[in-house]
């Protein structure tokens, strides 16, 4: 069997998902978008944790409201643009699932991530730059609540949907 990680992602309402994931269609180049739009914490947890992984989604989806988060502008990838996002709460509890795994975790879902919608990648930097000049004058500052915690298997290039599980805990405040 082949090595294939699990992602983990933060779930996006359904309007901004399909504002999202227009922008994603429009300007990713086509024979490389093999994916919707998506906000990924955890790049490549390990297979061995097929069994736990779901469990500790759910409870932790159980346990917390739908954490705020505001789109902030545009993130230059070098060779892409992504919708920049912010959420303190959406990183605590992306905080407590890397707490959870910690010594499993990759080098690259080691670190904090800078939480965005990729909308274009693979392209020349002057392509990105053009977009970016284009759309960024645009763009609003939009405030959402994620909905729920994603689990996918990388299929390379395809991700395969494991489970969803939406957020139920109480707003306090």
């Amino acid at each position: 069997m082949a090595f294939e990680p699990f992602i983990v992602t933060a779930e996006l309402p359904a309007d901004l998902f399909a504002w999202a994931n227009g922008l994603r269609q429009t300007h990713f180049p086509p024979e490389r978008n093999h994916l919707a739009a998506h906000v990924t914490l955890f790049h490549a947890l390990a297979p061995s944790l097929r069994e736990e992984l779901p469990a500790v989604l759910a409870r932790l989806a159980g346990e917390f409201a739908p954490p705020l988060a505001e789109v902030t502008g545009l993130m230059n990838l070098g060779k892409g643009t992504a919708l920049a996002l912010a959420s303190p709460a959406m990183l605590a509890i992306r905080d407590e699932i890397a707490n959870l795994f910690h010594g499993m975790l990759t080098a690259q879902d080691q670190h904090k991530p800078r939480l965005h919608i990729t909308i274009q990648n693979k392209v020349t930097p002057e392509v990105a730059r053009v977009l970016q000049a284009e759309l960024g004058p645009l763009l609003p500052h939009r405030k959402f609540a994620f909905t729920g915690l994603g689990l996918h298997r990388y299929c390379n290039p395809h991700w395969e949907a494991v489970g969803t599980w939406s957020f139920r805990g109480k707003v306090i405040g």
